[in-house]
């Protein structure tokens, strides 16, 4: 049981290969053998079997990326994202938007056995409370009915950007998950802790470094670019193939800590102070 996860030989996409838990991933996937195609707004230097620039906001460029690795696709990693102190549209676009799109072009290279992990994030875990908005959204069809709803809701709902993409990750993954299986493909998503990749002072910068610092208790260090990427590939492999339509928690006991009353909320809660 050499290839117990399934990846040797099998043609894998990783979107934002370039740095942080992207990067880590597509590594990880080629040293368990997988042919690894790659995406990305800015190159990569891995020895990839392909790689080709993606601008996740551009849904032509989004197309011309899927079609030029073509073939029968094994797993998609959902790994590009950018934080909160970018324009909101850009965040939703590629977040979610870009995200979705994307997915959309993989699938029908998807035969069964097929599988997707996206990464969210617990900015995103209010997306409980308003399940009936989520799902009008994550509905929309196309790239250009999406824009158009996030336009028309960018005050009140949208944003700031960030919490309302990765609430659409979570939501439309488990939407997604109850559909796919009838295809026998699978799709997941991840919750990372705080995670030290170049994104990070971007984060302290944009909530305060306390409110970042919270959400890496109870475990009190941020988790590993490496750290993360096996819980990706672990969804994603064979090992994993009842597994669908899950919202893992890869953090360190946030959550459990969470709902045992174990970690305090209240200073994640707080708004960002206004930037200068």
């Amino acid at each position: 049981m050499s290839d117990i996860l399934g990846y040797n030989g099998k043609r894998v996409i990783v979107t934002g290969c370039f740095s942080g838990m992207g990067a880590a991933t597509a590594k990880l996937l080629l040293d368990l053998g997988a042919e690894v195609h790659g995406l990305d707004y800015k190159p990569s230097d891995l020895p990839l079997a392909s790689f080709n620039l993606v601008d996740l906001r551009d849904p032509a460029s989004i197309e011309a990326g899927v079609a030029a690795i073509g073939g029968t696709v094994g797993a998609l990693f959902n790994c590009a994202g950018l934080p909160q102190s970018f324009p909101p549209m850009d965040v939703m676009k590629v977040n979610f938007i870009g995200l979705r799109h994307l997915t959309e072009q993989v699938l029908p290279l998807m035969a069964p056995g097929g599988a997707v992990a996206s990464i969210a994030s617990t900015g995103g875990m209010g997306w409980s409370r308003r399940i009936p908005l989520n799902i009008e959204f994550v509905t929309t069809k196309g790239f250009d009915a999406a824009v158009a709803w996030c336009e028309e809701h960018l005050e009140d709902t949208v944003r700031e950007g960030y919490s309302f993409s990765k609430e659409n990750v979570i939501v439309w993954t488990q939407f997604m998950g109850a559909q796919l299986i009838k295809r026998g493909i699978r799709i997941n998503c991840t919750l990372p802790s705080p995670t030290q990749t170049p994104m990070m002072a971007t984060f302290h910068a944009a909530s305060g470094k306390e409110v970042v610092d919270a959400a890496a208790e109870p475990m009190g260090r941020y988790s590993t670019p490496e750290e993360q990427a096996g819980g990706l590939v672990l969804l994603n492999s064979d090992l994993a193939s009842i597994v669908n339509g899950v919202v893992l928690p890869v953090d360190g006991g946030f959550m459990g800590g969470v709902a045992t009353g174990q970690v305090d909320l209240s200073v994640m809660m707080r708004r960002a102070k206004p930037q200068e």
